[in-house]
């Protein structure tokens, strides 16, 4: 049994030292140096050009590229490249309604500065500058104006997931808390102005058709913690007046207005993280009054929105494929234009982006087997228009995977090798995804640390891995994604164990090796499943919840459970109690490689903590890894290198033949 909490910097054991080098010598010869990467398409109203960030593997530090394409052709009209900021990074790009200036947000960590940049006939023109962090830039409907949303003497970057700032001296004060505030800038240059209110934290925004006002998804006091409470409003610009239009018991994201000024679309339902965006979607009047649902018993997610005329187009998953929807809000109906088996990618706002009229459409798309490359063309035909990624060969072999439990029809990916050995059977992994309300989508598996690393490195290493959308999850509509509300490690266990089966039956997987492991929602699952069951020989539990009764006093993000729980902790601790697999604990025996980052918002170190005492007096094999200034979501290589060899060697350690 280990009984050593290490911290990264430490001495990496030798044996994970060693089968990293083995496998990146294995797959190195694989594919072509340097996969291309895309990232915040924009594209002009028109629909004639895309622009995106773009990035090769294996470049070294070169500073951020913005690249203009054709969208017919794919063949580069421009490229902008910013030198001696290695570091710097693009956050959000968008086009001018004359489609003459590409505006963008460059992010300086070492200085610690954020700015909003103009790029026109080939020059970058520096717009504005905000000590502290900045995001998601718009252009006012005449083009005169540039909004973006400012944090000034931001304490830490914008989102639970980031590591969260030191807690020292008096605790709570509301001078202490980050508020992000919408910033307007003249196009032709002067000072930008705050224009929301001051003591109000604005998750996203648009402009009102008129130019005059926007509309926003905001909340009082903590931004971390109230993004799951937040109410649908109206900012006016003149004198930053916030009206609210709604505040329906649910979360509400990507606000927009209709062409003619009277209606706010936006994505409602039960919602679970920063960026993981999910639901119905629904129509309420500017003016005010009660949302409705225009897409209800919809049989998929919708995760972007865009006016379009009277129309909405949004992008969706639908089972195992990205799609394209157009909605009739006055018919409540949707009509699927486009789908496919792939993952789908383009900026914050969506996973696709249109043109003015809705005719041309763009995403970045990538599957399992295939790197990213943009696809574009006239709805409902969408092409590849780049093919730096063409020669990159497949690393893995991948299926979806149907299975029905309860009543539930359920989906997830199995992952393996390409080559299969004739009466061998293989070792499987259970991958459970966070959020809760998430999903796994595909995504392309290199030979570098560009796309799915640790997904290759297993397949790599011999294993098949398995990652179910059990209840709770996106893709099936709100209904499954509302599933597991106060049954936390209940039906979505009980889906996931039989998805295992489901996997076993459809490849040579030895049913007697199974390992299993998860991040946040997933490091909770991992918990529970090793106090709930022996079929697993090994297990990798990341940020994981341990006691939801104390977890509810330590986190960053309380305001999340109660949708889920159906009451808070105080009010209700049974059903807390119910779901905390410390209170099953003295059932575990799988050995437990437990992990966390040491400034973590959303799922708190104390939690991995007590999960790990509790399996050491047990005498059960585990290990604490807690990792120096990391936050929930990991965003040092070294330390995402360090960790993946381990979880490699863990799991090597316990499921060899």
């Amino acid at each position: 049994m280990s009984r050593e909490i290490l911290t990264h910097g430490k001495t990496l054991a030798r044996g994970a030292a060693a089968l990293t080098l083995l496998v990146a010598a294995g797959l190195a010869s694989a594919d072509p140096a340097g996969m291309r990467t895309y990232r915040m398409l924009a594209m002009t109203p028109g629909g004639d050009r895309i622009a995106a960030v773009e990035a090769v593997e294996d470049e070294g530090q070169t500073g951020p590229r913005v690249v203009v394409r054709d969208t017919a052709t794919g063949k580069v009209a421009s490229t902008w490249q910013q030198s001696g900021c290695g570091q710097c990074t693009v956050g959000s790009l968008a086009w001018s309604p004359d489609q003459t200036t590409l505006a963008a947000i460059v992010t300086d960590p070492g200085a610690g500065t954020a700015s909003v940049e103009l790029l026109r006939a080939g020059r970058m023109t520096t717009l504005a500058t905000v000590k502290g962090v900045a995001g998601t830039v718009r252009w006012s409907p005449d083009g005169r104006q540039v909004a973006f949303l400012a944090t000034v003497g931001a304490k830490k970057m914008t989102g639970a997931v980031e590591a969260g700032a030191r807690q020292v001296g008096e605790i709570g004060l509301a001078q202490d808390e980050d508020e992000q505030r919408i910033a307007i800038v003249p196009a032709a240059g002067g000072n930008y102005r705050l224009v929301s209110p001051g003591d109000t934290f604005v998750y996203e925004y648009d402009w009102t058709p008129d130019g005059k006002g926007f509309v926003v998804t905001s909340a009082r006091g903590n931004g971390d913690d109230n993004w799951w409470v937040a109410t649908l409003g109206h900012v006016d610009a003149a004198s930053g007046r916030l009206r609210v239009i709604a505040a329906p018991k649910m979360q509400m994201n990507m606000p927009h207005v209709s062409p003619d000024g009277r209606t706010v679309a936006f994505i409602g339902g039960l919602m679970s993280d920063f960026g993981s965006v999910g639901g119905d979607v629904y129509t309420v009047p500017l003016d005010g009054g009660e949302p409705v649902d225009v897409t209800p018993d919809y049989k998929g997610t919708f995760n972007g929105i865009a006016w379009r005329g009277k129309a909405l187009f949004a992008s969706v998953l639908a089972g195992s494929d990205a799609g394209i929807a157009a909605i009739d809000p006055d018919a409540r109906a949707a009509r699927m234009l486009w789908r496919a088996p792939v993952g789908a990618m383009a900026n914050r706002d969506g996973r696709f982006v249109f043109s003015a009229d809705g005719r041309v459409a763009a995403s970045v798309t990538e599957d399992f087997e295939h790197a990213p490359r943009i696809v574009a063309g006239r709805l409902p035909e969408l092409e590849p228009i780049t093919h730096d990624n063409d020669g990159f060969a497949p690393q893995v072999a991948a299926r979806s995977v149907a299975w029905t439990n309860e009543g539930f029809s359920v989906q997830g990916w199995l992952v393996g090798p390409r080559s299969i050995a004739a009466g061998k059977t293989y070792p499987m992994i259970v991958q459970v995804h966070g959020g809760p309300a998430a999903a796994v989508t595909p995504h392309y598996v290199s030979a570098g640390d560009a796309g799915n690393p640790l997904l290759r490195d297993l397949v790599q290493a011999g294993y098949f891995v398995f990652m179910p959308n059990p209840r709770g999850s996106y893709g099936q509509g709100a209904a499954f994604t509302r599933a597991n509300r106060r049954d936390f490690g209940g039906g979505d266990w009980r889906d996931i164990l039989a998805g295992v089966d489901a996997a076993i039956a459809q490849a040579p997987i030895d049913g007697n090796r199974l390992g299993l492991m998860g991040h946040s929602y997933g490091g909770f699952m991992t918990m529970w499943g090793v106090t709930h069951s022996r079929r697993f020989q090994a297990a990798v539990a990341g940020a994981g919840i341990a006691n939801w009764i104390s977890y509810y006093g330590q986190n960053g993000i309380d305001q999340w459970m109660v949708p889920y729980f159906g009451a808070t902790m105080y009010d209700d601790p049974a059903i807390y109690r119910a779901a905390s697999p410390i209170e099953s604990v003295k059932a575990a025996r799988t050995p437990t490689l437990i992990y966390v980052g040491e400034r973590d918002v959303e799922c708190p170190a104390a939690q991995s903590f007590e999960f790990w005492h509790a399996l050491r007096a047990l005498g059960v094999p585990t290990t604490l890894l807690v990792y120096e200034g990391e936050g929930h979501a990991f965003r040092k290589p070294e330390n995402l290198r360090d960790l993946r060899a381990r979880e490699i060697a863990w799991f090597g350690k316990y499921l060899a033949p």
